[in-house]
Formats: C-alpha cells, structure tokens, sequence
C-alpha cells in the first residue's frame, strides 16, 4: 500500500489552496463546478464541488457522552464503561447526502490500551437496516495503527482492506476524507489517497443518499474478539475526538430532518461531565 503522509492538517490545506489554481487551469470544468457551491463551500483539489463545515448533529445513543462545541467545531465521544450494557455514543449529520462530494474530519483517536474498542467515520444509508449502503473508515482497537476501509451495497460488505497508519492517530490529529460519486470512491488520510475503488460493470455500487455518523463503542463480542480485541479499560476513561467536519454542500443534500434543538442540547446540557473526562484525558498525556 502507498506510504502514507506525516503532513498536518494545516500544512495539508496549505497545499491545496496552493494546487487549486493549477487544478483549475488544467481543467476549466472544475471551475464551473466550484462555482455553482453555496457561499459556505470551501473548494477543494480533490473534490471541487466543495463542502460545508457541519455546524449540527443528532445523539443517536448516550448523548452524556458526547460534547459538541460548534463554536470550536469540534465533538468529544467518550467512554468509560462504567454504566452496564451500552457505553459510548453515536452521533450523525442530520441530512443525507447524494453521491457526488465528500465528507471530512481531523480526528484524534483515542489514547493508551484501547482493545475492543471501535472507533470511526463513516457514511450510511441508515444505521442498523439490512440493506444499508455504507463507506467507512474504522480503527481496530487491538491494533492502533489498523486502519480498515470498507463499502456496503445493501447490507452486503465483505470488501474489507486493512491498511498501516505510519503514526499513532493518537498523539495528534491527522485529516481522513471518503470522496465518492457514480463512479469511484476514494479515501485519504492526511491528503495522500490510500485507497480508491472504481465502479465494474454488473456489480452492485452504494447509491444511496447517506448520512454522515461516528461512533465509540466496545466490539469485544464481533468474531469473537478477533477483530477489535477485548476490551480491558487499562486506560479508562478514552475519548475519541473529532473537529473541522466537513460534508457536501446543501446542493447534495436530499433530505433535511426539522432540527429539534433537543438533539444538541442534550448533548449539551451534559458538556461539563465530558469536558471533565476529555480534561483528564489530556492530563494523562
């Protein structure tokens, strides 16, 4: 697999304000397309429709265990495993997608022993359904530098490919991006493509409007533990934190849910429990 890039976050955007032109020139269509954007999308080489910051979300599950701070544009998923049965948390973009852009984030994983624990970004049609389409990006716990990518075509997957972080995603934050459309899907971490699969002729391809979703959560019981590890919590409490999330611009969305202000308020409401944890956290460090 190709060698992946130790560039920041920042120098990476750096970069790509710098190529933008020279894309540009070389192909005026990109132009046009950049163009047609809403004021809020930010052009970019690898997807010039462009996206927009994600300034809402939706607490699938525990929203005590997720903070979002829009004004910092950052989301802290923790967990602790304290409470029995379910712990950590999901959250989701309200709207769905169509294929055409790409969604974004810079994420920080979390620290320490994190055996069985899942930890991701990802798009899907529906979370749960049988036939969902999905892409993914997911870290094996067991394995901090395991990164897997994979798609779903209605509730199918089975194209799994693990790939070797050349960096403890812990330490700092890094870029991971999933661009896709008709015709191919791409993933990147720090800029550099990893991955890219192309639409064949006769086989199933995800076209289904998806939202965006990232999780925390123990997979200890999948595979028999084959696949994440066990979880332990040596390192308790984790957090898994995300900022400058991104997705496609309002042209690409097919779908907008009446934003009930619950939704971030409860996520809200429970900030100084998570502030707390992700305090802790960074004092271990």
């Amino acid at each position: 697999m190709p060698t992946l890039a130790h560039s920041s976050v920042s120098s990476f955007d750096a970069v790509c304000s710098a190529l933008l032109p020279l894309l540009l020139t070389i192909n005026p269509q990109m132009a046009s397309e950049s163009e047609s954007c809403n004021a809020n999308a930010a052009a970019h080489p690898h997807h010039p429709r462009g996206t927009a910051a994600l300034t809402a979300i939706a607490v699938d599950y525990r929203p005590e265990a997720c903070r979002h701070s829009p004004d910092a544009g950052e989301i802290h998923v923790s967990f602790t495993y304290e409470d029995e049965g379910r712990d950590g948390s999901r959250w989701r973009s309200h709207q769905r997608f169509r294929p055409g852009s790409a969604v974004a984030a810079s994420i920080r994983t979390p620290a320490g022993d994190t055996a069985g624990l899942n930890y991701n970004l990802y798009l899907s049609s529906l979370e749960g359904c049988r036939e969902m389409d999905e892409i993914d990006f997911e870290f094996l716990g067991h394995d901090k530098r395991a990164l897997q990518t994979n798609y779903h075509v209605g509730g199918g997957g089975g194209r799994e490919q693990i790939h070797r972080l050349p960096f403890d995603p812990s330490d700092d934050f890094h870029h991971y991006a999933i661009a896709w459309d008709a015709q191919a899907i791409e993933w990147r971490v720090d800029g550099e493509l990893i991955r890219r699969e192309e639409r064949r002729e006769g086989e199933p391809w995800p076209e289904k409007p998806m939202r965006l979703y990232a999780s925390l959560w123990d997979a200890s019981d999948i595979d028999e533990g084959r696949w994440t590890g066990t979880y332990h919590g040596r390192d308790a409490p984790y957090v898994c934190s995300y900022k400058d999330v991104v997705v496609p611009p309002v042209e690409f969305w097919v779908e907008e849910e009446t934003i009930a202000p619950a939704d971030d308020l409860v996520a809200g409401d429970n900030a100084a429990a998570v502030e707390e944890i992700v305090d802790a956290v960074a004092g271990k460090d």
